[in-house]
């Protein structure tokens, strides 16, 4: 039991040791720490207020971001509307010019095609013409190769122009 129960010259250096110690450490340890935890909770609190300063930075940058991002939604469709105007303004004009000179090359082609059908008409008239006066020669000939053909030739002749 004498171990639980510690003597009383023991209980006052014990206090003693426990005052000095007390002591000194109010003078010397006791303002650092303080300073020390006062710094701390100065630091937490403008870090706390530096985040919320931040944060709201931040909203509003968001809120710019989509601002933005929605003008830029609107720019991008403007502009796909407009390509496909230019598109299918070009496109139509293609079409269009096209088809002129599609007109104008059967236009060209028919002309030509009448021309050369004109040409050949012509040219098979002539040809015509040719073998007729062959044969007529020809025929004429053999009739005519005795004198008294001719003249009943020529008074037949002479008799059908007076009748018309």
């Amino acid at each position: 039991m004498k171990l639980l129960t510690p003597e009383f010259g023991l209980l006052i250096w014990t206090l003693l040791a426990f005052l000095i110690v007390f002591f000194i450490l109010k003078k010397m340890a006791w303002p650092a720490i303080i300073k020390g935890l006062r710094d701390r909770e100065q630091g937490i609190t403008s870090s706390l207020a530096t985040a919320e300063r931040v944060r709201a930075e931040m909203a509003e940058l968001k809120s710019e971001n989509e601002a933005l991002l929605a003008k830029a939604r609107e720019e991008r469709a403007i502009l796909l509307k407009e390509a496909r105007e230019i598109k299918e303004k070009i496109i139509n004009e293609a079409k269009e010019q096209s088809k002129i000179e599609a007109n104008k090359i059967i236009t060209d082609a028919q002309a030509a095609i009448h021309i050369h059908k004109m040409a050949a008409v012509t040219e098979v008239k002539n040809e015509i013409g040719k073998l007729v006066i062959e044969v007529t020669e020809k025929v004429l000939r053999r009739q005519l190769d005795n004198k008294e053909a001719q003249e009943a030739f020529i008074k037949g002749l002479v008799d059908e122009v007076k009748l018309n």
